[in-house]
């Protein structure tokens, strides 16, 4: 394949979303306009095209990263190291694109990017920087990112995997659970209690003791990884602590830009469904008219827009805050919970405009629905930002 669109194919990623009534493009630079376009092209021509196949057979398609990585999609937002060096606005639009292929598309470049390599920009030192981020950059390598826990999700100060000292080494021991990509990564960052706090360690997955295992028989994200990872006694020179991170403050700031790239990405999820939605009631006929001739239809595909329009312009609006260095957590937290609680409601309600037809894989509604479940609940479920905004708005901290 080649990932240069033709003149016809940037003219119709450029044609005017259905789904905009404010002009949403005007907002956006002829750079960020070129952005959209390439990842849009390529969705719509590598992605859609297969996405219900491997949903069915519950694969991720390891073939296209390094068309993710051509398209400089991996560390997007990450400067140097062989990283594209993007904007935070570049690198929601494409989030929003990649989604409205499927959430296990996004994923795997939050995972990589968001979460494994902003790790080690952040908080690595100039040795883990080098020899990984070159490397993730260019999707010679894939990362994964192993906080959460069987008993330690939403609160993961009560993790238990422990790190321990053994001369100059440190010896690794615990369980993580629900960890993206970590059967077929070549490096994890893992997050474990010491004597000291909580620190982070760069693990080469080769390493002995560290097993991976796929959670299988999934009803959301079936076209993405997910495991349990098992540490036992995984032994690790000095060198694999990030130094630059004591404590959750560490895992949080990692986050935060997962997060942030989900207040995009679920609007992309819900903007496809929309389409999808409109597109066949415009053709499906009952009772001698178009679906879209009746008052109901209308009324549904109106509100669907307008919370897709309104969750764009806040997804923007954080992007832009990003990228003058303004954006405060409790921001995030709002696209986040907003965007994700919408989109949800979103692809159901065009679910229902498909009728029957709308639960077979022909249609992304319910896929895309199914999908949200997952991301509604990681990087911080509805009731944890919740918490961080009732905080904000109070000054009294009710997570206990």
């Amino acid at each position: 394949m080649t990932l240069a669109p033709s003149s016809a194919d940037l003219e119709a990623a450029a044609a005017v979303d259905p789904s905009d009534l404010i002009s949403f493009d005007s907002l956006l630079s002829a750079d960020e306009l070129t952005v959209r376009d390439r990842v849009r092209t390529y969705v719509r021509q590598e992605i859609k095209p297969n996405i219900a196949k491997w949903y069915d057979e519950a694969r991720f398609p390891l073939e296209i990263v390094p068309d993710l990585a051509e398209l400089g999609l991996l560390g997007m937002h990450l400067k140097g190291y062989g990283c594209a060096g993007g904007t935070a606005v570049d690198y929601g639009i494409a989030a929003a694109e990649l989604e409205a292929g499927d959430s296990g598309i996004r994923t795997f470049v939050s995972v990589q990017g968001s979460l494994a390599m902003s790790a080690i920009a952040k908080h690595g030192s100039e040795e883990q920087k080098l020899e990984w981020l070159p490397q993730m950059a260019a999707g010679r390598a894939i990362g994964c990112f192993g906080l959460t826990e069987p008993t330690a999700g939403s609160d993961p100060s009560s993790m238990t995997t422990f790190a321990r000292r053994d001369g100059g080494d440190w010896v690794l021991n615990g369980t993580k659970r629900w960890i993206g990509l970590a059967n077929v990564a070549q490096v994890a960052v893992i997050w474990a209690q010491t004597d000291d706090g909580v620190r982070g360690f760069v693990v080469p997955t080769e390493t002995p003791g560290f097993t991976a295992t796929p959670i299988q028989q999934k009803l959301s994200m079936r076209a993405s990884i997910q495991c349990e990872i098992t540490l036992n006694d995984v032994r690790l020179p000095a060198g694999a602590v990030l130094p630059n991170a004591t404590g959750l403050r560490g895992p949080f700031a990692c986050l935060n830009e997962a997060r942030y790239g989900i207040a995009w990405g679920t609007m992309g999820a819900a903007r496809d469904a929309f389409e999808d939605a409109l597109t066949y009631s415009m053709g499906r006929l009952q009772f001698g008219r178009p679906l879209a001739g009746y008052q109901l239809t209308q009324q549904k595909l109106v509100n669907m827009a307008l919370e897709i329009n309104k969750g764009f312009l806040l997804a923007l609006h954080l992007g832009r805050l990003k990228d003058a260095g303004r954006l405060q957590p409790h921001q995030i937290s709002v696209g986040k919970l907003n965007n994700c609680r919408e989109a949800i409601e979103i692809c159901r309600e065009a679910r229902t405009i498909l009728g029957g037809n709308g639960i077979t894989l022909e249609h992304s509604p319910l896929r895309h629905a199914n999908n949200l479940e997952s991301v509604r609940t990681y990087e911080g479920t509805d009731e944890v930002h919740t918490l961080i905004l009732g905080q904000k708005l109070t000054g009294t901290g009710a997570f206990r």
